[in-house]
């Protein structure tokens, strides 16, 4: 049983921008769940509409089992009243994801970002049966994540398709194929069945115009409002409004939000924390802070940001 009363997610609750939340560590590389809440809140206060925690921007790869049930716990005591905490349920095993998704359910998360396996790229078959195995292990409404890119595993529109068919309590995929086409043809084959969420940074605006309700953010952690204002006026202009205003900020956020689709994109986005006041750059092992030119580079491009950022 959940310890959490607030009511089940729908649908409509997969919408707006939805941070992947990085994961502090203090000095001796402990989580540091003081930052955490008070970070998690500075978000909701932005007008962020919910939180996922413990992904690969969360570096959950590097956390225990009791790290991530705590993690989540504070979360939920941070700002679980005000909007969905939803939990990364990415393992190597069917029988751990399911053992994710049970803990996370307990702990009062109300929904579930469900990765395919770690490691092992399985044909559809087996990654269906995955699937299946996690969203039938909770009531929870859950998200199915599509990164080819980093995973190896491509859930195609069709097989989208195929699993939202069968289970009522699938209710959005986080579409991070660089592909803007995927958006389009899952609604052409769903229609408004799925609410579909951009997971690529420098893709939100392209996304959104191709009919995405969502967008679950990464640099939205150094800079929730130029992140919420953003994907606020894509909204409105694709709805028949003005793009002149959402692409002037788009413009300006692009070389940050670029920083999210390379292989060091938490040390990254860690580092924009860090120079925003909002964080730290300290990663866990086998990640290493940034260095030498890499970071200068990098510190080059994030002041520059930092100086030219426009009012919203």
């Amino acid at each position: 049983m959940a310890v959490n009363q607030a009511p089940a997610m729908s649908r409509s609750d997969w919408r707006g921008v939805i941070p992947a939340i990085t994961t502090p560590f203090d000095a001796g590389l402990a989580v540091d769940h003081a930052f955490l809440a008070r970070h998690a809140a500075w978000m909701v206060d932005a007008g962020c509409t919910g939180i996922v925690a413990a992904g690969s921007l969360g570096e959950g790869a590097t956390l225990s089992h009791d790290e991530r049930a705590e993690i989540l716990r504070t979360l939920i005591g941070a700002v679980g009243d005000r909007v969905p905490i939803i939990a990364t349920v990415s393992a190597l095993s069917t029988a751990e994801a399911v053992r994710i998704a049970g803990d996370a359910q307990a702990a009062g998360c109300r929904g579930l970002m469900v990765l395919p396996p770690y490691v092992y790229r399985g044909d559809w078959r087996e990654t269906r049966a995955h699937f299946t195995a996690v969203i039938r292990a909770t009531d929870l409404s859950c998200m199915l994540y599509n990164n080819p890119i980093a995973y190896g595993t491509d859930v195609t529109p069709s097989q989208v398709a195929e699993l939202a068919v069968e289970f009522p309590s699938l209710h959005a995929v986080k579409e991070s194929s660089a592909d803007v086409r995927r958006v389009t043809a899952i609604r052409s084959l769903l229609g408004d069945r799925l609410s579909v969420l951009v997971g690529v940074d420098d893709l939100i605006a392209e996304g959104i115009s191709a009919g995405a309700e969502g967008w679950i953010a990464g640099l939205v952690n150094a800079m929730p409002a130029e992140s919420v204002a953003l994907f606020n006026l894509a909204r409105e202009a694709a709805r028949g409004g003005d793009w002149s205003r959402a692409t002037a900020l788009y413009r300006w956020f692009l070389p940050l939000l670029r920083l999210d689709v390379v292989p060091e994109f938490v040390h990254l986005i860690k580092l924009v924390q860090q120079e925003v006041g909002m964080g730290s750059e300290r990663v866990r092992p086998p990640r290493l802070e940034l260095a030498g030119e890499a970071r200068e580079e990098a510190i080059e491009v994030i002041r520059t940001a930092i100086m030219t950022k426009p009012a919203v």
